[in-house]
């Protein structure tokens, strides 16, 4: 997500490595998602590999005794590449058990199993994933295994930037904003990446209540009867509080060494540390996060006294702060020219706010119902929306109302079946395009999915998909979602799960600094990354052009191999969603 700042001399270092630590395991080109499947939902496989057989069979294992035979279907390219792709559908075999997928002529598929929670271990660990992005933390050999480490960036003693002075706050003056996640493969952290990646995590808990009250990720700091996915969003909400100017409201960006670390951990990144600019993007972010969480937080006053009025509060401010500076965007390239401080790292830069407003007011309008929040909600309401991405939010203040539909004051609840619709507008275009794409899914029916970061376009499809299904009952939805996670777990192109260490084919050399510096062979388990990018930003040789091959495992390759704590809310939330759903309908949601 920083294409342009990462150093000519990592990139050539990198680029020695890629006979190394770049290896590839070939396949029988029959791909399927490598976790597994639900007895009661969709199951198919792909053949990228052109075979003159029609059928194929489903073979048991351990006895390796054929129990079902499927027809493939006629062979189809999505256009992204020279594939062409038949479809092994075995959706009406439910029994669960552990299976491959044998083809003359083409060979058997990796070993999987169909199982009620076959998605369990997937995730826990995509949820656990944002314990090992801590900042400020000594990651503990009990909870972290063999990913333990020492503490880094402590950032209780973090500089003012020029461009962030004010009244009180003088340049070169220090500020706490200890805690915190990273943000990616580098050790910044931005509030506008953490808005939306705190808000999905929050937002599970809200759809899925029961069910995350039992679900363990193995973390510390845990609280008496709190759920380990809001202690963990806690976290991070935290230091989002910290990066609040008290005197005004206003929240700064991010905070940031002046240029990416090297690649090294934690504990030896020792560069000064800032806090740049404040933004209305950042602001808004905060308003929204605080306010969704003071909601979830009135129901744990004895865990954490104070802080479900603390987090309404600094909405309320921030909200304040917002109307007073309505457009100040985030412009890294102006700043650079006004300030010898010269900062390097993750911009993030946002001009349209409109998005962040719709957002931020239906948060405030769902935890407070005051009018003035309907009023500069519901003046936006015809504005377009989509699917959401870090500069792009509004359709998570639509979740939100509708989930909270019967909490809201009566007058403003006919609104909720305008959002319905909007969303169902999106949702059935999904299952439209799902008809009709190569491989059976939504992801990939667009050139435009394949961009950085494509496989959170997958997981927020997903997300999207799942909320259809919560308030409809369409099962067509929830099956979309699901094959939207097959192809994150490998019925892609690739042939490869996208998630570390899930899967019999997933990366090993992701950007992410600690799993390339701890001295660990296997990288950090439970990370999602970013995926076929067609842009191929990172200006490496990938040894496929084609926009939905132009993946490289190799440390290197920023553009396709990064992760992101926004890429990884998403996949929590779908997995854990559909954890829950499979088996019990929308019991557990509330």
């Amino acid at each position: 997500m920083k294409s342009i700042f990462y150093s000519a001399l990592f990139i050539l270092f990198s680029l020695n490595l890629t006979g190394a630590f770049a290896q590839e395991t070939e396949s029988s080109n029959i791909f399927l998602d490598q976790s597994g499947f639900y007895p009661n939902l969709d199951k198919s496989a792909i053949i990228t590999s052109a075979v003159s057989e029609n059928s194929f069979d489903l073979v048991a294992l351990p006895g390796r005794k054929r129990v079902y035979t499927g027809s493939m279907s006629e062979p189809k390219s999505t256009g992204y590449s020279g594939i062409k792709v038949r479809i092994a559908n075995f959706s009406d075999y439910e029994r669960p058990g552990t299976y491959l997928i044998r083809i003359p002529g083409v060979g058997e598929s990796p070993a999987f199993r169909i199982a009620d929670h076959v998605h369990q271990e997937l995730a826990v660990a995509a949820l656990k994933a944002f314990y090992y992005q801590r900042a400020s933390s000594t990651l503990d050999k009990n909870y972290a295994g063999k990913w333990y480490r020492a503490s880094g960036h402590p950032d209780t003693s973090v500089h003012i930037h020029p461009s962030a002075v004010s009244k009180n706050r003088k340049a070169d003056s220090r500020i706490n904003v200890e805690g915190g996640w990273y943000d990616a493969g580098d050790y910044n952290k931005y509030i506008v990446n953490s808005g939306i990646s705190t808000a999905t995590l929050l937002s599970a808990y809200e759809d899925f209540p029961d069910y995350f009250l039992s679900l363990k990720a193995s973390i510390p700091n845990a609280k008496n009867k709190v759920p380990d996915i809001l202690t963990e969003a806690i976290c991070n909400l935290r230091w989002m509080l910290k990066m609040q100017d008290p005197d005004d409201g206003g929240v700064y960006n991010k905070c940031t060494n002046l240029d990416f670390d090297a690649m090294i951990m934690p504990a030896q990144a020792l560069s000064a540390r800032y806090v740049v600019a404040k933004g209305t993007a950042a602001t808004l972010n905060m308003a929204g996060v605080a306010a969704q969480a003071s909601r979830i937080l009135r129901d744990f006053p004895e865990q954490y006294p104070g802080l479900a009025d603390s987090c309404l509060s600094a909405a309320v401010l921030a909200w304040n702060w917002a109307i007073k500076n309505p457009d100040l965007a985030y412009d890294q390239d102006l700043m650079n020219k006004m300030f010898n401080l010269k900062v390097n790292t993750g911009a993030y830069g946002d001009k349209d706010f409109e998005d962040e407003w719709t957002w931020a007011s239906a948060e405030l309008l769902t935890s407070t119902g005051e009018k003035k929040y309907f009023d500069a909600f519901f003046s936006r309401l015809n504005a377009p929306v989509s699917l959401p991405g870090w500069s792009n939010v509004g359709i998570l203040g639509y979740y939100s109302l509708i989930r909270c539909q019967s909490k809201l004051p009566g007058v403003y609840q006919s609104m909720t079946s305008i959002l319905k619709k909007k969303i169902l507008t999106i949702a059935d275009r999904y299952l439209l395009a799902r008809k009709t794409n190569a491989y059976g899914i939504v992801m990939g029916s667009s050139l435009s999915d394949f961009v950085w970061g494509s496989n959170s376009v997958a997981m927020n499809q997903s997300v999207l998909l799942i909320n259809a299904y919560l308030f409809t009952q369409n099962k067509a939805y929830l099956n979309g979602a699901v094959g939207n996670l097959d192809y994150i777990l490998g019925r892609n192109a690739t042939g490869y799960s996208f998630v570390t260490g899930i899967g019999t084919k997933s990366p090993m050399n992701p950007h992410h600094r600690p799993s390339f510096a701890d001295g660990v062979v296997d990288p950090v388990p439970g990370l999602l990354v970013g995926g076929p990018n067609r842009e191929k930003q990172d200006g490496l040789k990938y040894k496929y052009a084609e926009p939905e091959l132009s993946y490289l495992d190799n440390v290197a390759s920023y553009a396709s191999n990064e992760i992101a704590i926004n890429w990884n809310a998403p996949l929590v939330y779908v997995a854990n969603a559909l954890e829950c759903l499979q088996k019990t309908g929308n019991n557990n949601a509330k």
